[in-house]
């Protein structure tokens, strides 16, 4: 089945080259410069180089006086002129969330259990479009909501869509003129904004909000005609929301108000932010609001986040495919963001000093960080019933991740120190080869020795290890290990190993003492040298378990039914894709609460590391960010 795999391969990349400009090699290639990720709450080890946080942006307008303008004397009359149907028409995109191609199809993946679609609506009166232009941005390009002010003339948005000749229109009707709008149009007189907020990597995106203060139309302001929404203290990172927004014309040609509802958030790890995983939520949602309730109206309601945050709110090109966005991001509302509510209700400009973020549920770290991770194996290393995980680092540092079977990582300890002699740690696994119902570690090092590091959890990595195997140059061609429970019922001491010539064997009843029963279940053969990743577990829900292979060409399938005599019957997870070619580790574990080994965990080219949780036979299992990328 696999005899084209190279033919195959190329064809795949040719053409997703056509369809997606090679923008689909964005992983490959690291972030652009509104795409990257923040400083990491872990150090960085000797070797991997932490981020370094750009300055700090403030506000500003142009002129100096923060109408937004440019002159001082920005009115109704010089929006309706300005924003003629051509350049409301022009809309560009601030948030850096790219189209995705005529004629894409992403590749299958079973998405969070939190996931949903968003779906186009009439929209609400206290929430519309804002139009601004500045030099990498101008008209329809954010969204903004009316937030109850003394002035009754405050909205709120995201602090990276401050911008010249700037005009919010609620409920936005796209087939009238800016004259002819049922609520109005109203020219923002002054921006407030964090002094420290800053759209880069570091914790300042944190503070992504902005508040304005706008001319009245009329004789009225803004409150009087839409209404008001209130605003609340975002009660934690898992919340239930209805995101709404406006999505510019390039991914909404029904230029319509669009929305996310009753989609539950989940931490962004390393930041103050939140995070939801919905369809559609395209570039020009930005500052659009996060309610957690509604008033009987329908038209108003309790708002306790903006889109906006790390990366301006999106995208994660680590969805269904590298240009397809499905996340989105949210600041939370705290003590900071009040005070500068208070400060636009005031028309103040205060510094409120550095920004410190709080504190924040644990993290692995950042993108950056883990783009230095070379080797992972999952395991019951402290014989606690469910997985933890061990990462071997490019500089010879190796950590433990403690699970608390829910699926959490909740402590990491580190088992060595950066050091030379781990850097030659070619690849590892984990099984209970000594019987002790406590995992094992087995490494095959650059000189092909083979050394089995007994109860790590309890014992570490500081005693010497049981030498399987000294030196010697056939090891020196196994590629891949990976342990598993293909002929054993009780314990996972079976090893599977691929060969740099292509064979594939099996060894059960694998010991402290040697190898036990060699099993070959592939000859030497070209196909099988394009089997880039091995990693084996419980997907099909069998006692036995699978082995589930990743190819040069980005196909995922699982074997099952594997015995010592023949591989198993080949299930496919993902056909040939150009994003799982940026697959670069992974392993498997039982890190949730099934209490299988089916959880798959994957470490992406850009430092991204997602879990897989309950994989299945044929689908990914669902899906949640451990580490942001880079």
């Amino acid at each position: 089945m696999h005899t084209q795999r190279i033919r195959l391969g190329a064809a795949v990349a040719l053409c997703a080259a056509l369809l997606l400009g090679n923008a689909a090699a964005a992983r490959a290639a690291g972030p652009t410069p509104t795409s990257s990720r923040a400083a990491t709450t872990k150090p960085a080890p000797s070797g991997k180089t932490a981020p370094t946080p750009r300055p700090s942006t403030s506000a500003a307008d142009g002129d100096g006086d923060g109408d937004g303008d440019g002159d001082g004397s920005w009115t109704v009359q010089d929006a309706i002129r300005f924003w003629t149907p051509e350049r409301i028409a022009s809309a560009t995109d601030p948030s850096g969330r790219a189209a995705q191609p005529q004629g894409w199809t992403a590749p299958h993946k079973k998405r969070s259990l939190a996931a949903i679609d968003g779906e186009h609506f009439d929209g609400i009166k206290s929430v519309g479009t804002l139009f601004s232009q500045s030099k990498d941005m101008k008209a329809h390009n954010c969204t903004a909501s009316v937030v109850s002010s003394g002035g009754h003339n405050l909205i709120l948005t995201a602090g990276h869509c401050l911008g010249d000749k700037a005009a919010f229109v609620p409920k936005y009707d796209h087939t009238k003129s800016a004259g002819d709008q049922k609520y109005g149009i109203w020219p923002v007189k002054e921006w407030f904004r964090d002094s420290q907020y800053a759209s880069d990597r570091s914790a300042n995106s944190d503070l992504d909000f902005a508040f304005a203060s706008l001319k009245g139309n009329g004789g009225r302001n803004v409150q009087d005609v839409v209404g008001a929404n209130t605003l609340a203290r975002t009660p934690g990172f898992v919340n239930q929301v209805t995101v709404v927004g406006y999505p510019m014309v390039d991914h909404n040609p029904q230029d319509r108000a669009f929305h996310c509802a009753n989609v539950w958030t989940t931490p962004l790890p390393a930041y103050n932010q939140m995070q939801i995983d919905c369809g559609g939520m395209w570039g020009g949602v930005s500052g659009g609001p996060w309610f957690s309730k509604f008033d009987p109206s329908g038209d108003t309601g309790e708002i306790i986040g903006n889109v906006g945050g790390f990366l301006r709110g999106g995208p994660d090109v680590r969805s269904d495919n590298p240009l397809y966005n499905r996340i989105t991001y949210s600041p939370l509302h705290g003590d900071r963001f009040f005070q500068h509510y208070d400060d636009a209700q005031q028309g103040l400009h205060t510094d409120h000093g550095p920004y410190h973020q709080p504190s924040l549920p644990y993290s692995m770290g950042s993108g950056t960080t883990w783009q230095h991770a070379k080797l992972m194996a999952a395991g019951d290393f402290d014989g606690t019933g469910h997985s933890e995980l061990i990462v071997v680092w490019t500089d010879g540092e190796v950590t433990l991740y403690t699970n608390d079977g829910n699926g959490h990582f909740i402590a990491e300890r580190q088992l060595r120190a950066a050091n030379s002699t781990w850097t030659h740690a070619e690849t590892i696994t984990a099984g209970d080869f000594t019987g002790s119902n406590q995992f094992d570690l087995m490494v095959r090092w650059s000189d092909g020795e083979v050394t089995l590091f007994g109860d790590v959890g309890s014992k570490g990595l500081n005693v010497p290890g049981t030498r399987m195997i000294g030196p010697n140059t056939t090891w020196q061609h196994a590629t891949q290990i990976a342990a598993g429970r293909f002929n054993s019922s009780s314990y996972v001491t079976d090893l599977m190993v691929r060969w740099s010539d292509g064979e594939l064997t099996l060894y059960t009843n694998v010991g402290a003492g040697g190898f036990g029963q060699e099993h070959r279940l592939q000859d030497p053969n070209s196909t099988w040298t394009h089997a880039t990743l091995l990693t084996a577990g419980e997907f099909s829900g069998n006692q036995k378990w699978d082995l589930m292979v990743q190819w040069s060409d980005g196909e995922l399938d699982n074997y099952v039914g594997t015995t010592t005599s023949a591989l198993g019957t080949e299930a496919r997870i993902q056909n040939p894709n150009e994003l799982w070619t940026h697959n670069t580790v992974m392993t498997t574990g039982n890190f949730t609460p099934n209490h299988r080994t089916d959880d798959l965990v994957v470490r992406w080219s850009d430092g991204e590391t997602t879990m897989y949780a309950d994989t299945g036979m044929t689908t990914l299992g669902t899906e949640h960010n451990l580490v942001p990328h880079a």
